[in-house]
């Protein structure tokens, strides 16, 4: 039975569609439950933000390097090994008793999802290598995101309120076992290292230190201030680090990320257009999770149903994105659906402290469901269009490290926005204002992103797509990929 599931694209499409999908997942299903989660462990005011900041710090520091590590040493190896760690961190998280244990064990869990993550899309690109297949799986991959990210939202209201916040962390690990026993079964065990390349430790310590150094600052900036001499410390020893960095990517012969890659409009534009749209949603789901409970004063359950409108408006949209783009250029798709996600934030941040979620919520979150749904599919796409396979890992790295850092600095930035228009008052009227002036800002987010996809991206599909070979070094005689086909 197991003999046909070998090698299957199908099954291959499955494994990393769960797998990316509970990566999402745990993105959003804490925040919810982080009031609860600090009267259980008594974890104190300024500590809590930790159980989110961690997750985020070790996810965006370590993708480049999980991306590499897939090409050099195998994407099945690091999709496996990624996915225990995740999995046997949840188990962790949900037994802890102590803060610093819970803690620990959400750093753990970014670790394997900065395995996982960037194994899963290479996965894909390298199985379905061109066409409407190709398209299709990206197109369900960038679907499990955006459902991963509300039904986050979902699960952790429901399993708060009703089974406790252990579950929130408990809940990752029969999808984890899932995702484990399809890709046993799909990808066949690679003999070997893949790439016979000494590893680019000096770039994996600055890029890791780098954009670790520039998450930390980012997310400290709720306690410290962005002119604080702290913040500026730390994200001037970022911005060293990666100069470091790309210095030293330009020398090696065998770099962590070839700076190469870069020179393909389809590969910058869409790490640009990501990182501005990830940062947009975040601070989107952020913002209206408080308006909901703050203002509207909905418990944590009925936040979690409130946001089921835009996962089901997300999922419609991802469908027709990849009919879209299985015959045009990803442009077709993207332009509109950026322009869609900046009409609905520009609606969202007209909330009233006395209105309802019918008024105020239920419209712009199918308009901003939509056009989220027709962007982030076509990103997928775009990113690794022309990257050589031998590179996959790189490029889905480079995607998802765009991702999370602009859905980590997106959402540092504008929360103090709306602190600073808040000030110091707790009424629904000043939260209200906060709440709205962030999510007007994530409009504007979503139209630079939409200038990105017009100025950057090429018009047509076959523009560019052997650009990502820039100054490549050949493809190496012994460069076994998974078995898979490609």
């Amino acid at each position: 039975m197991y003999r046909n599931l070998r090698g299957n694209p199908t099954t291959v499409l499955a494994a990393a569609a769960v797998a990316q999908f509970v990566v999402a997942l745990d993105m959003a299903v804490v925040n919810v439950a982080l009031p609860a989660i600090r009267t259980s462990l008594g974890f104190g005011p300024l500590d809590l933000s930790w159980v989110v900041h961690v997750y985020a710090l070790t996810f965006g520091g370590f993708l480049l390097l999980g991306g590499r590590a897939c090409d050099l040493y195998g994407r099945r190896r690091l999709f496996v090994a990624g996915l225990v760690v995740f999995g046997v961190c949840s188990l962790a998280g949900g037994l802890a008793q102590k803060p610093w244990q819970l803690v620990a064990a959400r750093a753990g869990q970014g670790l394997g999802a900065a395995a996982t993550a960037p194994a899963a899309l290479a996965l894909l690109t390298t199985t379905f290598t061109d066409g409407p297949r190709r398209v299709r799986a990206l197109g369900v991959w960038s679907g499990m995101n955006a459902v991963g990210g509300a039904l986050g939202v979902l699960a952790g209201g429901v399993l708060t309120q009703y089974a406790g916040w252990r579950w929130v962390m408990l809940i990752n690990l029969p999808i984890v076992v899932t995702a484990l026993a399809l890709v046993h079964v799909a990808v066949p065990v690679e003999p070997g290292p893949v790439r016979r390349e000494r590893p680019d430790a000096l770039g994996a310590l600055l890029a890791t230190g780098g954009t670790g150094l520039l998450v930390f600052g980012v997310v400290r900036t709720d306690v410290q201030g962005w002119g604080s001499q702290g913040t500026l410390v730390t994200l001037g020893g970022a911005a060293l680090l990666l100069v470091a960095f790309t210095l030293v990517e330009s020398r090696v012969s065998a770099p962590l990320l070839r700076l190469g890659l870069l020179r393909s409009r389809w590969v910058a534009g869409a790490d640009l257009l990501v990182f501005l749209a990830a940062a947009g949603q975040f601070t989107a789901f952020y913002f209206v999770s408080l308006y909901l409970q703050q203002v509207l004063g909905l418990g944590a359950a009925a936040t979690g149903f409130a946001f089921l409108p835009f996962c089901v408006g997300s999922v419609a949209a991802t469908v027709a994105a990849t009919r879209i783009t299985a015959t045009r250029s990803p442009r077709a798709a993207l332009v509109p659906g950026a322009l869609f996600a900046a009409a609905g934030m520009a609606w969202f941040a007209r909330i009233s402290p006395h209105g309802s979620f019918l008024a105020d919520v239920l419209g712009p979150s199918l308009l901003t469901s939509v056009g989220i749904g027709l962007v982030f599919a076509p990103a997928a796409a775009a990113a690794t269009t022309g990257v050589r396979p031998g590179e996959a890992g790189m490029a889905s790295g480079l995607f998802n490290s765009a991702r999370q850092l602009g859905g980590c600095i997106g959402l540092a930035t504008l929360a103090t926005v709306a602190a600073h228009r808040t000030g110091t008052a707790t009424g629904p009227g000043a939260l209200d204002a906060g709440y709205a002036l962030g999510l007007a800002a994530t409009a504007a987010l979503f139209l630079l992103a939409a200038v990105v996809a017009i100025a950057v991206l090429p018009r047509r599909r076959s523009d560019a797509t052997t650009a990502s070979h820039l100054g490549a070094p050949a493809a190496p005689t012994d460069n076994r990929l998974e078995g898979t086909p490609s």
